[in-house]
């Protein structure tokens, strides 16, 4: 009896043991597991944040393009727009944009969240202030498009009011539409980096101002007939497109929010870079076939032309389709400006092709090549059988966005002309807006003479 009853309580000690060790294990197993998710929000937001610096850097490369295809007159006053269209974007979206854009609030427009205030810690599993920045860089990059196409005569103090004002309302509006949980999104719209929310709306800004400001002196014949007013520095130009490539990266692939999915950020790099390529190459055939010389600045536009071009399908396509949508933006480019020239429109730096047309195209191809189920893409493109409907949401949410943006910025930009005034006058423009604008010279010790 004592034998059994001892036997007894061996079996309970040793159950209680099994209890308590498996109790352990799901403990460990726990921990373990808020361990993982712990590093992976950590990964995700140092991806993140890479992403953001690169797109930051970008501003660099966005000086660099527009500074070299300008005359050098004019080279300390772009670089200065470049420089303050970042300050007044991050003072913009911090204060209205953000809430805008991503507050909660209706299909139009978020109503809560200025200053980042009663938004919460975390968004997309991510801290609140990582998501902020990486946006804000979005932000500023759109802001900093209009610099190039209304260059060498815009007046300083206008292009500042400009600035804030895309930055606090415009391009954030648009954004809400479509990443902000819109009624763009609710249909399903696809631009996975921003061809239509970045470019298109930069691109067309720049399109109602330069037809408002109207060209600079010289630069059209009494017939119609346009002179070529030559940038003063192609080997910056240079720098800055392959900062922008560069750049890029962080731009499309650091669009994923996370590094947890290694596959998608590698075929957004990719497509990345074929369409950038491909839009180089096909941009300096078609200028050399139609004017008989491989032209530099052309096939530098190109590159840039197929990186917008891909930066709205870049996560919902497959790389032979990358290839032909930079293909196509590289034609477009060329095209584009020679369509600017016949309507009398003067876009020193080319940016409505660049970013306005070649933004179009970018949404346009999501319809066309776009695969269901590739980057959360909710339906196929025609070319995989998904018929019009996708198509008609892209064609649906671009129109939307032009108009949208043409009215805003027509209205911006007819204040800002009635009150602090949009152009220089015809003398400070000849004599160039770094004297008149900024009393200093980007050649210090360099005699300039200029006529035009």
């Amino acid at each position: 009896m004592r034998r059994m009853k001892s036997g007894f309580l061996n079996l309970r000690a040793l159950a209680a043991i099994g209890v308590f060790l498996g109790l352990c294990e799901v403990a460990v197993a726990a921990d373990a597991s808020e361990d993982i998710a712990e590093l992976r929000m950590g990964l995700d937001t140092v991806w993140v944040l890479l992403g953001a610096f690169l797109v930051f850097f970008m501003q660099a490369g966005f000086g660099m393009v527009e500074a070299g295809f300008i005359r050098a007159k004019n080279t300390c006053n772009i670089l200065t727009k470049n420089f303050l269209d970042f300050c007044m974007a991050s003072l913009g979206f911090f204060l209205i944009g953000y809430g805008l854009m991503f507050g909660d609030g209706n299909g139009l427009v978020g109503t809560k969240g200025w200053l980042l205030m009663g938004l919460g810690d975390r968004v997309n599993g991510l801290p609140l202030y990582a998501f902020w920045l990486f946006q804000a860089a979005f932000c500023g990059a759109a802001a900093t498009i209009v610099a190039g196409g209304m260059a060498e005569r815009m007046r300083f103090t206008g292009y500042l009011v400009y600035s804030f004002i895309i930055s606090a309302l415009v391009y954030p509006i648009v954004g809400h539409w479509i990443w902000g949980g819109g009624w763009l999104a609710g249909l399903g719209f696809g631009d996975f980096a921003g061809s239509t929310v970045v470019h298109t709306v930069g691109g067309f800004a720049a399109l109602i101002g330069t037809i408002i400001l109207r060209p600079r002196e010289g630069k059209f014949n009494p017939d119609g007939s346009p002179n070529v007013l030559p940038g003063h520095n192609i080997p910056l130009a240079s720098l800055g497109v392959f900062i922008l490539w560069f750049g890029w990266f962080g731009f499309n692939a650091g669009s994923t929010l996370g590094a947890g999915d290694g596959s998608d950020i590698a075929r957004v790099a990719i497509n990345t870079n074929l369409a950038a390529a491909l839009g180089g190459i096909a941009a300096m055939v078609t200028v050399w076939k139609r004017f008989g010389k491989p032209d530099l600045s052309m096939a530098m536009n190109g590159a840039l032309a197929g990186l917008v071009g891909i930066t709205a399908p870049c996560a919902f396509v497959e790389p032979w389709a990358a290839i032909v949508i930079g293909a196509v933006a590289g034609v477009v480019v060329v095209r584009g400006v020679e369509l600017l020239d016949r309507l009398r429109i003067d876009d020193p730096v080319g940016a409505v092709p660049v970013h306005g047309l070649c933004g179009v195209w970018g949404t346009l191809a999501v319809g066309l090549f776009g695969r269901e189920g590739l980057g959360g893409l909710t339906r196929n493109g025609l070319f995989y059988g998904g018929g019009l409907v996708q198509l008609g949401v892209q064609v649906l949410g671009s129109l939307a966005t032009i108009g949208f943006v043409l009215l805003a910025m027509g209205l911006v930009f007819k204040l800002i002309e009635a009150t602090v005034g949009l152009r220089v006058g015809r003398d400070e423009e000849l004599r160039g807006l770094d004297i008149g604008e900024h009393g200093m010279e980007s050649y210090a010790g360099f005699q300039i003479f200029c006529t035009t």
